[in-house]
């Protein structure tokens, strides 16, 4: 079983390139209509390995590798080897991103069909895919860096899928460009690390088992480094523009980049560096801070929004800045060693969000699907008798989002929480940052069950209204795309019950992966959070059901009395102006000033310094005019005119 788990290591990526490169090839001449089958013939194969990798590293007390004596660059002082790693926390997110992949895949196939672009968006779709599990399998900062801007790539070319359509080419160089300043910081980030480890080693090991030894402020702020790297994949603020924006791709996009892939590479990032961050208790309150400022403006953004994919995208962003308020709630001090329990509540978190933001998505693409691409709340409503799959699964997905009790976002967002609660009672020097974090935190989960149930009310209840782009008689999911939905559905109301109560998530993470120093046992439950946490959905819920349903002018009249702060919500705070105005403007005033210096100035010294040698030839050219008896009387006047001198002196 050992030997087959290493085998099936380099197996999980490679399925998913080869299922790339042959879409690409011969996809658009010999599959033209089938490109989905090796896409999701991929995926599933991926998933499958990745449950015999979770197996293996499940009965083995050591992290499984493969690959570490392959050499991919030997360049003096920089070595990297294609080695692969597995260990509880690769496990676990190489079996949520293969599982979620497989189901998008499958719903893609009915969502897509008839594409003019069907083979290049399944080719870009398995791309994505191998590039996600191959950070996630990257045993050193080099591999990682290398497949990290490969998830970027594809991000561009699926968020801007229709490129002919000038706000889709617009939101992908917009995710492009600010996923980039982003990567940047990692890349210094992993130099910082390279130019500190012993031997210049950029293997995890290596860099992790000396994390003690570095100078002074360095690790601080190769941390703050990594982590302004993992703000740009995941969409914390101030880096968190393009996200909303991403939603001009396929609902299906949408779903791979919100719930699987990109946006879960930050907050593995921050996982996987925990040796680092524990010892940093600054940089941890950066994260904790930034996350949980992030969750509550997105939640504040998204309790206006009249587009439903935006309303889920800010969503993401809200539940985004949860993880890494856990992230960076795990202070390592003295006998509280709570960085594992902090790491584990963001990753099962990860792992509980992917099931019901990807149901959410995908049931969101159903709706649009079936009112003719029409997406924005206003234009629909009651639609829950029409389309009756689409409306139980996306109840399934909004009541786990929205935290009812004993559904996987229940679970979840409570150890999320709680890990924040213990910061606050044990942190010596934050304890009143924590504190504002964890009521800031409190708010915001009240508010996602909020925004949550008016999404859902606004969309399935109330009198049937259908926008003329839907015809008379909207249609419901085929089943290619209803099967995903329900498996999904399953999981966002069953997955927590499993793994939340039982411990067992916790249990495999830090037996599994969680460095000794920092290991950890699974605290109970804590009564009185979970308790409240209840009340707070429960409030949010039926505040929402009382302003949509039963009194539906009083949201109106609401935001008529509140009209300040509803349009600063409604335009998300101006972040887009702000930026416009203070970065891309004089960027592009600077940029047309060096364009008219490059054509007019230097250009033309250059093209002056040329004319010189011209108006020289012009002037001696009459004299080379071909004519013997000319030379002769220049020859002639020449002499005498030497004559004349000698006379004279």
């Amino acid at each position: 079983m050992f030997d087959f788990g290493i085998t099936c290591l380099w197996l999980i990526p490679l399925l998913p390139l080869a299922a790339s490169v042959i879409i690409a090839l011969f996809g658009r001449r010999w599959l033209p209509d089938q490109c989905h089958l090796p896409c999701i013939a991929a995926a599933i194969g991926a998933c499958v390995f990745s449950v015999i990798a979770f197996s293996a590293v499940a009965s083995e007390p050591q992290p499984i590798a493969f690959g570490k004596d392959l050499a991919w660059i030997s360049a003096g002082d920089v070595k990297a080897n294609f080695s692969l790693r597995a260990d509880g926390l690769t496990a676990v997110m190489l079996v949520m991103v293969t599982f979620i992949g497989s189901l998008i895949a499958i719903y893609s196939a009915g969502y897509m069909h008839g594409d003019p672009g069907y083979p290049r968006f399944f080719a870009a779709v398995s791309l994505f895919l191998f590039f996600m599990v191959g950070l996630v399998l990257a045993n050193n900062f080099v591999l990682l860096y290398a497949c990290w801007e490969g998830v970027g790539l594809c991000s561009y070319l699926l968020i801007g899928f229709w490129f002919a359509k000038p706000s889709a080419a617009t939101a992908a160089r917009k995710a492009f460009l600010v996923t980039r300043l982003g990567d940047i910081g990692l890349l210094i980030g992993i130099m910082i690390l390279w130019t500190h480890s012993p031997g210049h080693s950029l293997e995890y090991d290596a860099v992790f088992a000396h994390a003690d030894k570095y100078p002074s402020g360095v690790l601080f702020w190769a941390c703050v480094c990594l982590f302004i790297g993992a703000a740009g994949k995941s969409a914390q603020f101030p880096l968190h523009v393009w996200l909303p924006d991403a939603m001009e791709g396929p609902s299906p996009v949408s779903a791979l980049i919100h719930a699987a892939t990109m946006v879960t590479a930050g907050v593995y990032l921050i996982a996987r560096c925990v040796p680092l961050f524990a010892l940093e208790p600054g940089a941890q309150l950066l994260v904790a801070g930034i996350g949980g400022f992030t969750a509550l403006l997105a939640a504040v953004i998204a309790v206006t929004q009249t587009d439903l994919k935006r309303v889920l995208a800010y969503s993401t962003l809200s539940q985004l800045g949860f993880m890494f308020l856990a992230l960076g709630s795990g202070i390592h001090f003295g006998e509280h060693k709570l960085a594992a329990l902090a790491v584990t509540a963001a990753i099962f978190h990860l792992f509980t969000h992917a099931f019901f933001k990807a149901l959410l998505f995908l049931s969101a693409g159903s709706v649009m699907h079936a009112m003719g691409n029409v997406i924005d709340m206003r234009q629909f409503g009651g639609l829950r008798k029409a389309l009756p799959i689409t409306h139980w699964t996306f109840l399934c997905g909004a009541a786990a989002l929205a935290g009812v009790p004993l559904l996987s976002g229940f679970w979840s967002k409570d150890e999320v929480l709680v890990s924040v609660y213990d910061a606050w009672k044990h942190s010596p020097h934050y304890g009143g940052t924590y504190c504002l974090l964890f009521f800031s935190a409190l708010f915001t989960a009240g508010l996602t069950a909020f925004y949550t149930a008016r999404a859902y009310f606004k969309t399935f209840w109330g009198e049937e209204k259908l926008p003329p782009e839907a015809g008379h008689h909207p249609h419901e999911a085929p089943p290619i795309m209803a099967w995903p939905l329900r498996i999904l559905a399953v999981g966002a109301v069953g997955v927590g019950v499993v793994l939340g109560p039982t411990h067992l998530f916790a249990k495999m993470l830090e037996t599994r992966w969680a460095p000794p120093h920092l290991a950890a046992h699974p605290p109970g439950p804590n009564v009185v959070l979970m308790v409240f946490s209840v009340i707070l959905a429960g409030v949010g819920i039926g505040l929402a059901y009382w302003m949509y349903v039963i009194q539906p002018s009083a949201a109106e009249h609401l935001a008529r009395r509140m009209a300040t702060i509803y349009e600063f919500s409604s335009k998300k705070f101006y972040f887009d102006e702000l930026y416009d105005w203070t970065i891309v403007k004089p960027i592009t005033i600077l940029a047309h000033v060096c364009r008219i210096v490059d054509t007019y100035l230097i250009d033309g010294l250059v093209d002056l310094v040329g004319m010189g040698p011209a108006i020289v030839g012009y002037l001696v050219r009459p004299v080379q005019n071909g004519l013997v008896q000319f030379y002769a009387i220049l020859m002639a006047l020449g002499l005498a005119g030497f004559l004349l001198s000698v006379l004279l002196r």
